[in-house]
């Protein structure tokens, strides 16, 4: 099989939601010493980018986007500690993303998180119920463009402009862009906010992750 077969093959593998096949692929990749980020980005990152435009279109739903999300994250989990060295690592910036105290809800910020991974971000996220401090903390550690918040009720959308608000303390808010997210989230909030941005969903979380760095 050639080099872009296997790649197809992965590919398919995670548009049909074969978790089986995947991780199978994914060994197979680590086992024979393969170029691990190609097989990321050609293999892995091309499939759940098609299951993000299915969702686009309305041919798969949320649990489809979800399930596609989940295959590929226990994938990279195999493959990213086999990386041969961090020059094999081609990031296309840096991203925090968490969702914030009070709040549990973490299955949308998660699949972002995977989202933004397919498309070459390397991502930290630091879960969900994270303090206002954690977040702003592990931005400066891990020298972070861009922090992701992440906030499912409206009692805990404060805590979207505590995060800010803490930058500006710092004087940090010209440090990072930083990005909202969540149901309740709406444009006024943003600008109330002062953010950079927000999205309704993992693929625009995407395009304006991807807009506020190429600027």
């Amino acid at each position: 099989m050639s080099k872009e077969d296997f790649y197809n093959e992965i590919s398919h593998a995670i548009i049909n939601l074969d978790e089986e096949k995947a991780v199978e692929y994914a060994n197979t990749a680590i086992r024979e010493k393969m170029k691990l980020v190609d097989v990321i980005e050609n293999g892995f990152a091309a499939g759940i980018r098609k299951v993000g435009e299915l969702w686009e279109e309305g041919e798969f739903f949320l649990p489809e986007l979800m399930r596609g999300a989940q295959i590929m994250q226990n994938c990279l989990d195999l493959i990213i500690p086999n990386l041969q060295s961090v020059s094999d690592k081609i990031s296309r910036g840096i991203v925090v993303i968490a969702t914030i105290e009070g709040d549990i809800h973490s299955i949308g910020k998660t699949i972002v998180a995977t989202m933004l991974r397919a498309y070459g971000y390397d991502v930290y996220d630091l879960g969900s119920d994270v303090p206002v401090e954690k977040i702003v903390e592990e931005a400066i550690e891990k020298k972070a463009d861009i922090i992701g918040v992440s906030a499912l009720l409206t009692t805990t959308m404060t805590g979207q402009k505590k995060v800010i608000d803490l930058l500006k303390e710092k004087n940090l808010v010209n440090k990072f862009k930083v990005i909202l997210g969540g149901a309740p989230v709406t444009k006024s909030w943003v600008e109330e906010c002062s953010a950079n941005g927000f999205a309704g969903n993992a693929i625009d979380a995407v395009k304006l992750v991807k807009s506020l760095l190429d600027k």
